[in-house]
């Protein structure tokens, strides 16, 4: 029989991710790792890593309908993005299980941190609200789009955190748009890291459950609160300060099974 307080802290777990997910584009498997880990208390990161892919996959989806409504989803650019990183996240997906559970969370923290600094430089020349695919863009989209997938493939991420900034750099679209169209990469890159992890075993099944339905939830909430964020440059604070808030908890979690501290 399952725990009651199991259940809470699987919903209310999910509910965080779903509201990430749908205020910032990226942090919902960097959040869902180390609260399946930490808070809900599975104790297998691997498990943790497949069930989060498949959680934030479907909750992904969930935002990116609310944002599709708004109009704010680059849909070509999106799916280019996509189709090179599902790619890049089958390859890297196939690594990751087979690497130390351990390792990979410190890694993953010190990536993070990396990523988090680079969102708060600021970046040359304006945004570019009516962006389109098209030759100087696609190679570039291309590019980061693999380079994400394996990122995403390897730490069992949605990879928005890395998909987003990735978005801007290629396309130089504004953050509200960045948002809504890595969605589109997060649905897949999820799903194909959860595919293969299932493979192997390694999804719980009523967890994931429990994290979509938390999410669907706190999805709407995001999605309505980066709309009213949009343009004034508080989105990219809150995405970077959540990188760094997480980061940090992950490094003093897993440092001392690394051998550090």
């Amino acid at each position: 029989m399952i725990d009651l307080a199991y259940v809470i802290a699987s919903l209310l777990s999910g509910a965080l991710v779903g509201f990430t997910l749908g205020l910032v584009g990226g942090g919902g498997s960097i959040l869902a790792v180390p609260l399946m880990v930490y808070v809900v208390g599975v104790a297998s990161p691997h498990i943790a890593i497949g069930t989060s892919a498949l959680a934030v996959a479907v909750n992904a989806a969930t935002g990116l309908l609310q944002h599709a409504r708004k109009g704010t989803v680059k849909w070509r650019c999106g799916l280019v993005f996509a189709a090179a990183g599902m790619l890049g996240a089958l390859g890297g997906s196939t690594l990751g299980k087979n690497f130390d559970g351990d390792k990979l969370l410190f890694l993953f923290a010190l990536v993070m941190i990396a990523v988090g600094a680079m969102m708060l430089r600021k970046r040359s020349g304006a945004d570019d609200g009516a962006v389109v695919l098209g030759r100087d863009n696609a190679p570039k989209l291309l590019g980061f789009g693999l380079g994400s997938g394996i990122f995403s493939g390897f730490f069992g991420i949605g990879g928005g955190f890395l998909i987003v900034p990735g978005l801007m750099a290629a396309t130089r679209m504004p953050m509200i748009n960045a948002v809504g169209t890595s969605l589109v990469a997060v649905t897949a890159f999820g799903l194909t890291t959860a595919a293969n992890y299932a493979v192997s075993g390694l999804v719980d099944w009523v967890l994931a459950g429990l994290f979509i339905a938390g999410g669907v939830l706190g999805g709407f909430g995001g999605a309505a609160l980066a709309r009213r964020l949009s343009g004034t440059g508080a989105l990219t604070r809150v995405f970077a300060g959540l990188i760094f808030v997480v980061a940090a908890y992950m490094l003093w979690q897993s440092a001392a099974a690394v051998g550090i501290g």
